[in-house]
């Protein structure tokens, strides 16, 4: 083992009950997102919903035989979880040099204020998680936290504004939707969209895709065993986002544009770059003149209108150049990291969800890692971080020992 510090680009903030409260303004803080308590139960009221923590987004301390699904409180988790002093303490444990925060209540990339009724409320809690993160984070810890936001999805002009106003601030990232057309909204392919890839653009903000940001994760039946569908749906869904982005043209459009898997592993990239470029070898004659909706019951494809995408576009260049995946445990995956680039991968700890590798990540990455060469295993566990999202890490000097 060759390193002792590592950035995780995807952990995860259960966020405490006095967030809205505190930074609402007044008026509105009776109807924003408010904790509830009733006997032993514990669960958030915002507009008509009543939302629980499941247990298994809360397990940090605890061991695998303690994790469970059910409905967790401030009390049974650790303060880390949702305290930033209690979080850089855990970081500090697990030597954690920076982290990236994804929601919870807001869930990945805050789709529970895209489905609210009241769009001026949903705006302001917009706003307030963001400043939260910027202030009691980013800024509280300078060097421990990569600022991650999220954007009013519904309204591109007022996200692209909010993007400008964070980065302003030192934002580096922005959540999206792996699918928003599972949201109700608009596809990549549209320019529904432009005002905020511009503004990523203009500003270098990562745009960073979570597993499960289109509130829609594939699965083959409704009754799929829930284990089945926990080892399945990662890849699954970001499979379709990497190829949907890939031939989207968005990166011509956009140059400056970097967009990053988040817990989407990296093992099954290389089969599907691969894929891609065959599909472009083989259907490139009709490809060039149309595009056309496939069905799944070979009945005639309605055509859709002009090719659109390059067929000359070299593939796995469009990827090194403007994709990044990320990964918790996949040793299949860096076996296969001459194929994928040693530039495009980064480690993630995913604290204090069941999957976490904390704070035990050192240790278990040594072993996978340990066989490259120094300055490879760099790049994946700081480096191409730092560089990604334009990110500049604490010393591990300057961090007291735990």
């Amino acid at each position: 083992m060759s390193f002792s510090w590592f950035i995780s680009v995807d952990d995860h903030l259960i966020e405490p009950a006095r967030l809205w409260q505190e930074r609402l303004p007044e008026k509105w803080r009776r109807t924003g997102p408010r904790i509830v308590r009733e006997d032993k139960s514990e669960f958030w009221v915002y507009e008509d919903r009543q939302i629980v923590t499941t247990g298994l987004n809360a397990v940090a301390g605890k061991k695998r035989e303690e994790f469970s699904p059910e409905p967790i409180t401030y009390e049974e988790m650790r303060q880390g979880c949702y305290d930033p002093a209690a979080r850089v303490a855990d970081m500090n444990q697990g030597h954690v040099l920076s982290s990236m925060l994804f929601p919870s209540l807001p869930r990945y990339c805050g789709q529970i204020f895209h489905e609210a009724k009241d769009k001026e409320l949903a705006l302001l809690c917009v706003r307030a998680w963001n400043d939260f993160i910027l202030e009691e984070f980013a800024q509280a810890y300078p060097g421990r936290f990569i600022p991650m936001m999220i954007i009013p999805l519904w309204d591109p002009v007022a996200a692209a504004a909010e993007i400008e106003r964070t980065a302003a601030l030192g934002a580096k990232s922005i959540a999206f939707s792996e699918n928003p057309t599972k949201l109700g909204l608009p596809s990549i392919h549209t320019d529904f969209w432009d005002p905020v890839l511009q503004a990523c653009n203009d500003t270098g903000s990562t745009i960073s895709m979570h597993v499960g940001s289109s509130s829609n994760m594939i699965r083959t039946s409704e009754d799929m065993p829930t284990l089945a569908f926990m080892a399945y749906s990662a890849a699954a869904n970001q499979a379709g986002t990497l190829l949907d982005w890939l031939f989207s043209g968005n990166f011509v459009k956009y140059p400056n544009l970097k967009i990053a898997l988040s817990e989407g592993s990296i093992g099954w990239i290389p089969y599907f770059l691969e894929r891609a470029e065959q599909v472009v070898d083989k259907q490139r004659f009709w490809a060039s003149r149309f595009d056309i909706s496939m069905n799944a019951t070979h009945e005639r494809g309605e055509q859709k209108g002009k090719a659109t995408f390059d067929l000359d576009t070299d593939i796995r260049r469009l990827f090194r150049d403007h994709v990044y995946g990320t990964f918790i445990e996949d040793q299949a995956g860096i076996r296969l990291l001459d194929i994928i680039g040693e530039d495009n991968v980064m480690l993630e700890c995913d604290y204090p969800h069941s999957d976490s590798t904390w704070p035990d990540t050192v240790q278990m990455a040594g072993k996978w890692l340990g066989h490259l060469p120094q300055d490879v295993q760099d790049k994946i566990t700081v480096g191409n971080a730092s560089r990604v999202y334009n990110f500049t890490p604490a010393d591990p000097a300057t961090i007291p020992e735990s």
